[in-house]
């Protein structure tokens, strides 16, 4: 390692773990003293031809000179980076800072010359892509403003690489030789080509590890039982479509097999590939096989062992060891202390984990962190009646554990283009990088459903996770994804309620909902479920219970014919004496119903129907079952069902009804989905963050510079405060202080009358209520009655503060914040000032910056909405110039990250314009912005 004095130190944050094209892993890292073997090694690699494009000649071995140029480095502006796998290097990139004229150069020259070097067998992964990436966010710190670089015209493939990587640029040509320069600072179109690089390398890294050829299961035991036998007998048993091996380093010499699967004592043996290594040793012989299986060439790791992060300091620093280890070999892993995953496409029939049985196939992606729950949620979806009736399928299932590598981001990237997933249900205990998840939600939300149950909502992350902390509450949490498209429920049950509702039916297009049945009383209590949602239900139509299967037929399709109808809640109660062919009857009269107007989604409350939710387990499956020549004893004809036909032979059209217990689920799921179908319609049209031509940007920035030259964080002072919301057009009520009558007095004549006399000590400050605060004070006389009345109230002017302000108009008071949370992000929040917002957490939140449309919608939905809208025949509030207020605080903490904290407090929105009363600004140095820097997997 570098240590001379003339040299700078190390820098270790430099290093990072990326995901390449291919799904394999690599680390990058700064190029040291130390790596001149390593150096040689790479380059002796390298063919003729990759050597001659990056020196443009024939460069057949480097010189000790070259070497020593190549390894010493200052970090400044001489700075080389390497990507390793299994500790060598597959391919570097170096930066020399130049003057205008070309020639070496230090600060403050902001151009350098880069050149990259990638070994032959590693080119096409998306190795230099990274590395550009990387040197990029590395040049950008130093100073370095620009690239140049020179590139002969057949090398194509790195002509390529600066081409697409989104910056802006110029080209040029001459003396042979194509010349390009570019721009470092991140642009639109190099976050979104970096945004699908980032979504085509983690996609790929979990398709590995899902769809793999070949598995091996290390630690499966001699003898049965145990966990390691148990899984090699699951993949077994599933049918698993690749080549299967059993590792066990005990086995006796000359046992060749193990249930009739290959046995081998070290996957070293293995004469072949291995994909795929389901590790069930113990947590202290973990090392031995992650290198075991690095040599071997071992794409992916699940790791089902225990003994990490969740029990203690020294397991969370193996499960670190274990991380670093893996990716060291490119390796990626889910784990540890995993249940394991299952995919049950016909191509893989993967079950690699505790379950014994294999859900049915499906279009149901599942991901849970709990073992435990993962195991609940394979069961509700799997059986039949005691819940949610019938039998789903699921496209693939990932619990991962401690989750120390693999997360639900990566697997969210998988099941975003992944064709055999339609809806995607998670169970969370928590989010390691809020704000990209928020990101990826948004996106797969605006294609298929994402339900998300979250776990631990209330208290810290459990042992084994590592997150970064948040200061926002879970209610805060739980808006920004709803904000993202994401429908969050607060238990498994509705988690699975709502994933069968969203997987077989279409998604309603308003509110309006139709309720028929046999039941008065069960169409009464769906009627008020619906309102209790926020739907609009129209009155329940009572079929009588003396209603047949036809007469259920008539009606359901009656109202899904009806233009006033987006949906339909059928309830029924069994029918005395009918039995099993009545049940059927009924089944095949509402999906033949439902089949006639496929564009409506229809729901079934039953009540102790055991054979309907038999007839109507197809309502609730997600996949279907064999053909069967054979017609369903007691079936009124012999039409096949959804379910006993092939996915790819089910009738054109047929819908497979979800069928619940109890009416408030049922209702509840389809709240959900009118929510998330308003929420995709709104997506189609964004809005936008508008511009405002009395923004003055540059000349906040200049006024947050001054002011942060002070130290690092600062509270604003009152002029500060308004200087810099003026720059973006928020105008502040200037409150003088009133420290004795006669300068409440002089204040007040400075202002003019009407006047406002308001304590500001923290204890009574827009507290009101407390009697703090006096209003409309007409002339002097009743400013010191009132400045008298307030000190014998609540004692001398230094405790209370007391300031004056010219009076507002009459309107509505509200409150206005935004704050940077180190994990989320920036948050712009609203809410009605006093007991509302504070006492009963009304509050609604949005994600900076804000368009128009959100803006819009913030505004409306808090509970205490109605109150700015002209309830019981008050005056309406402007709340034009309300939206106009959110979007430029959201336009000044967009635009200076050094705002860190804004609070307008109140503000008084009356009939026409608005009044801020309060304002606080906290300035700091800005966090870092993980998601505006390079790909990197999280650090350990």
């Amino acid at each position: 390692m570098q240590t001379s004095p003339d040299r700078h130190e190390y820098p270790a944050h430099w290093e990072a773990d990326v995901v390449l094209r291919d799904g394999g892993t690599a680390r990058i890292r700064p190029i040291t003293v130390d790596d001149a073997d390593r150096l040689v090694s790479f380059y002796e690699q390298v063919s003729d031809e990759s050597k001659y494009y990056r020196f443009f000649a024939p460069y057949p071995r480097l010189s000790a000179k070259d070497v020593h140029r190549f390894t010493h480095h200052d970090f400044v502006d001489r700075v080389g980076l390497a990507a390793t796998v299994g500790g060598e290097f597959i391919a570097t990139v170096r930066y020399d800072r130049i003057g205008a004229d070309g020639t070496p150069a230090s600060a403050p020259a902001d151009e350098a010359e880069v050149a990259f070097l990638v070994q032959d067998a590693h080119q096409g992964r998306g190795v230099a892509s990274a590395l550009l990436e990387h040197v990029g966010a590395v040049a950008r710190e130093r100073g370095i403003r620009r690239f140049a670089a020179e590139v002969l015209p057949a090398n194509n493939k790195m002509i390529k690489v600066f081409t697409d990587a989104g910056y802006t640029q110029k080209r040029s040509f001459e003396d042979g030789v194509v010349r390009l320069e570019f721009d470092l600072e991140p642009t639109d179109r190099s976050l979104a080509v970096q945004y699908a690089r980032e979504h085509r390398a983690e996609a790929r890294s979990v398709q590995r590890l899902l769809a793999p050829g070949s598995v091996a299961v290390i630690g499966a035991g001699r003898t049965p039982g145990g966990v390691g036998r148990s899984v090699l007998g699951n993949i077994r048993d599933a049918g698993y479509s690749g080549r299967l091996y059993a590792v066990n380093k005990a086995l006796p010499d000359g046992q060749k097999e193990l249930d009739g699967v290959p046995a081998h004592r070290s996957v070293r043996d293995i004469d072949g590939p291995v994909d795929l290594a389901v590790v069930a040793v113990p947590a202290e012989h973990v090392t031995e096989v992650v290198t075991e299986c690095g040599e071997h060439g071992v794409q992916g790791l699940v790791v089902v062992s225990a003994g990490y992060a969740e029990s203690g300091p020294e397991g969370r620093e193996r499960q670190r060891a274990l991380v670093r280890h893996a990716r060291t070999y490119g390796m990626r892993i889910i784990g540890p202390n995993a249940f394991g995953i299952i995919n049950t496409s016909p191509r893989v029939r993967l079950n690699a984990s505790l379950a014994p049985e294999v859900p049915r196939p499906g279009r149901i992606g599942l991901f849970a962190q709990s073992g435990a729950i993962g195991i609940a949620l394979l069961s509700r979806l799997h059986r039949r009646g005691g819940g949610v009736t019938g039998v789903t399928g699921v496209s693939t299932f990932v619990s991962s554990g401690n989750r120390a590598d693999v997360s639900g981001n990566d697997v969210l990237q998988y099941w975003y283009e992944d064709p055999d997933t339609d809806v995607v249900l998670m169970y969370l205990e928590s989010i390691g990088n809020p704000r990209k998840f928020t990101r990826l939600a948004r996106r797969t939300a605006a294609a298929k459903p994402l339900v998300v149950v979250q776990g631990a909502r209330h208290g810290a992350a459990p042992q084994g996770h590592a997150v970064r902390a948040t200061r926002l509450p879970h209610a805060t949490v739980s808006a920004l994804l709803r904000q993202a498209g994401v429908i969050r429920v607060d238990t498994i049950t509705e988690l699975v309620d709502a994933g069968l509702l969203l997987a077989r039916q279409p998604l309603p297009a308003g509110p309006r909902v139709a309720i028929l049945g046999n039941s008065e009383s069960l169409g009464l209590l769906t009627y008020d479920a619906c309102l209790a949602e926020g739907l609009r239900p129209h009155p329940p139509q009572d079929l009588t219970t003396a209603a047949s299967a036809a007469d259920f037929h008539t009606a359901l399709s009656r109202a899904l014919a009806d233009d006033r109808c987006d949906a339909v809640v059928v309830t029924a109660i069994p029918a005395v004496g009918e039995g099993p062919v009545g049940d059927a009857a009924l089944a095949e009269a509402l999906r033949s119903a439902s089949a006639a107007a496929p564009s409506k989604p229809v729901l079934v409350v039953h009540v102790e129907l055991g054979g309907l939710a038999e007839a109507l387990s197809a309502a609730a499956s997600t996949a279907p079952q064999a053909a069967s020549d054979e017609p369903p004893q007691n079936a009124p004809s012999p039409t096949l069902t959804a379910e006993q036909l092939p996915a790819a032979e089910a009738p054109e059209g047929a819908h497979l009804i979800p069928a619940y217990p109890a009416a408030e689920r049922a209702v509840r799921a389809l709240g959900q989905a009118v929510a998330y179908a308003q929420w995709r319609r709104d997506a189609a049209e964004p809005g936008k963050v508008p511009e405002y031509e009395d923004i003055n940007e540059k000349g906040a920035a200049a006024l947050i510079d001054g002011l942060l030259a002070r130290g690092q964080g600062l509270t604003l002072g009152t002029d500060e405060t308004c200087d810099l919301l003026g720059h973006y057009g928020v105008q502040v009520h200037r409150a003088l202080p009133a420290p004795t009558p006669d300068a409440a007095a002089e204040a007040a004549r400075d202002l003019g009358y009407p006047v406002a006399l308001k304590a500001t000590a923290p204890h009574l400050r827009h507290r009101a209520d407390l009697g703090g605060v006096r209003l409309d004070l007409a002339d002097e006389e009743q400013l010191r009655r009132a400045y008298a009345e307030l000190t014998e109230l609540f004692g001398a002017p230094e405790e209370l503060r007391p300031v004056v302000q010219r009076m507002a108009p009459r309107g509505v008071d509200v409150v206005v914040r935004a704050v940077i949370d180190p994990a989320a992000g920036a948050v712009l929040s609203f809410g009605l000032a006093g007991a509302a917002s504070q006492l009963l957490g009304d509050t609604a939140h949005r994600l900076i910056p804000v368009t128009d449309r959100e803006a819009t919608s913030l505004v409306r939905s808090i509970r205490t909405a109605p109150l700015l809208f002209g309830w019981r025949g008050s005056a309406p509030a402007d709340t034009r110039a309300l939206e106009a207020l959110l979007l430029r605080v959201s336009r000044l903490v967009d635009d200076h990250p050094e705002v860190v904290a804004v609070t307008l407090e109140p503000v008084v929105v009356a009939s026409h314009g608005l009044s801020v009363l309060g304002a606080s600004v906290r300035l700091a140095h800005p966090p870092a912005r993980d998601d505006l820097g390079p790909r990197t997997l999280p650090a350990y």
